[in-house]
């Protein structure tokens, strides 16, 4: 039998579940820990920049990983690195809840990122090769559906686990559930020919070093350089070129080795190197939408962390709508046509929430999010089939693995700069509202008495009265120019995946569901 004629012993939805619940309970870990973040930082006593690390750090370990999965999978066989993955995945979160400073979770964190990582690529390989057809299909649509609606369930689990427990139980649960996944994945997985043990395997240890003289200084950058006034200092312009000549380095090193950790001759297929682009900066839309939309619930509007979780919930369900329609509705609609509609969608549900303001009531937030929801099942879907469906069989594992790789690093970026863009934005807004903050403004002036008025009695005279009531419309002037901020980063969004649309007309290929 020939490896692209290799079919499994068992049920392919025996087989895949394991993967698919290896797949949900990592992405879950991307965003679990959003909503408990101010908990976090509370805990260890650090600002809530630094508790961004315990995010990014677990994103951009995963990213380092991620291309060495197809030398792991040779040299381990792909089953055993499998279990091997899980088990890492399942003490760093043991390790995470136990943690007793930022360091220390920062540290478990991305040893979490370092199991986790190899669980997406070998699920989606997996997945793509156990079934042919319409149950490929299906199965993508199963697949594509545990990889959007676990972190948007992630700050709802997370907030409920926070409010009503305590933030380390966001780790625990994983390890009843990571010693479930290694005994179903015993029973049931199965390696075809090219994904077993193979003799003679080598690491390709320069491509590895200069992947890490690439990414580790590159995601301090995005970390810490807000705080730095980026290339104003010193420090973060030898950073970032340090970080560029390991990035040129290791794409040369991938171009000209021997045994490369990954073979970017995959990008020579147009629908690959265009959808691998195009989930790169729908994955950062995700993750830096889903980093960002708790913490405007939270301090701009008073939600508890379980609140400013479930808030998101509607997302979920406009995933599941999403996935029942794209179930029901069978061939009668192309992929391509459901990636128009997806992307349309999230820029759609962007645009809305960049419209909110502080006087709204639920439904304001909640449709914005279903609608945001079904765009992310309509886009990820198609867009992640069509762009391995013109690979074969044995290219699946390396190009979901460079794939994964590049996703991932668009969600670390994503979610480092958004809280640049938050800030910037917010001093943007800043100055400009506060030109009207003068006494030739009427509305300014009135505004100043009539708050003057009210204090008068607790500050005594008229002089104390107008400096208490200065500073209450300055606070307001904070308030509404950092919700500004968060506005416009919604409409920043809701722009990239409008520009998105035209490069679904460059996926070809096989077009029906």
């Amino acid at each position: 039998m020939s490896e692209q004629e290799w079919k499994p012993t068992v049920n392919p939805w025996l087989m895949i579940l394991p993967v698919m619940l290896a797949t949900f309970m990592y992405a879950l870990d991307e965003t679990v820990a959003n909503v408990a973040l101010p908990h976090i930082a509370g805990s260890y006593s650090v600002s809530s920049q630094e508790s961004i690390w315990v995010l990014t750090s677990y994103l951009m370990a995963s990213s380092i990983v991620i291309p060495m999965i197809d030398f792991l999978c040779k040299f381990f066989g792909r089953k055993n690195l499998f279990m091997l993955a899980v088990f890492i995945f399942t003490l760093a979160s043991f390790l995470c809840g136990i943690s007793n400073s930022i360091g220390m979770i920062v540290l478990a964190r991305a040893m979490q990122g370092f199991g986790g990582g190899c669980l997406m690529p070998m699920a989606q390989a997996v997945t793509m090769e156990s079934f042919t057809g319409e149950a490929r299909n299906k199965a993508m649509a199963v697949f594509g559906m545990v990889v959007v609606v676990a972190p948007i369930l992630g700050p709802i689990v997370g907030g409920w686990i926070t409010e009503n427990w305590s933030w380390p139980y966001i780790f625990f649960i994983n390890v009843p559930v990571g010693f479930l996944c290694i005994a179903l994945a015993k029973k049931f997985l199965q390696d075809p020919p090219y994904a077993r043990k193979q003799a003679g395997t080598h690491l390709d240890k320069f491509g590895f070093l200069w992947l890490c003289v690439w990414l580790v200084p590159l995601q301090i950058v995005f970390d810490k350089g807000n705080d730095a006034d980026w290339f104003n200092a010193p420090w973060i312009c030898w950073l970032s070129a340090i970080a560029l000549t390991g990035a040129v380095l290791f794409f040369y090193s991938q171009v000209k080795g021997k045994n490369p950790l990954v073979k970017l001759d995959v990008l020579k297929d147009t629908n690959y190197l265009f959808g691998t682009g195009m989930l790169i900066l729908v994955n950062a839309v995700l993750l830096a939408s889903l980093a960002i939309l708790p913490q405007m619930l939270q301090y701009m509007m008073g939600y508890d962390s379980f609140l400013s979780g479930l808030a998101i919930a509607p997302r979920g369900l406009g995933c599941l709508t999403a996935t029942i329609i794209f179930g029901s509705l069978g061939g009668r609609i192309s992929y391509r046509t459901y990636g128009l509609i997806g992307l349309c969608c999230l820029a759609t549900g962007g645009w809305m929430l960049g419209l909110l303001n502080l006087q709204i009531n639920p439904m304001n937030i909640a449709i914005p999010n279903f609608i945001f929801g079904l765009g992310l099942v309509f886009s990820f879907m198609p867009i992640t089939t069509l762009s391995c469906i013109t690979l074969r069989n044995d290219q699946m594992t390396n190009a979901s693995g460079l794939q994964n790789l590049l996703k991932t690093i668009g969600g670390a970026v994503g979610t480092s700069l958004v809280a640049t863009m938050i800030s910037r934005f917010s001093q943007v807004h800043q100055n400009g509202l506060v030109k009207n903050m003068t006494d030739l403004n009427p509305a300014f002036a009135d505004r100043l008495q009539m708050y003057a008025g009210s204090f008068i009695n607790q500050a005594g005279d008229m002089a104390n009265s107008l400096n208490m009531a200065g500073k209450m419309l300055y606070n307001q002037l904070i308030q509404q120019s950092t919700l500004c901020a968060y506005m416009t980063t919604f409409k920043v969004f809701a722009i990239a995946c409008f520009i998105l649309v035209p490069f679904m007309f460059l996926l070809k290929g096989e077009q029906k569901n």
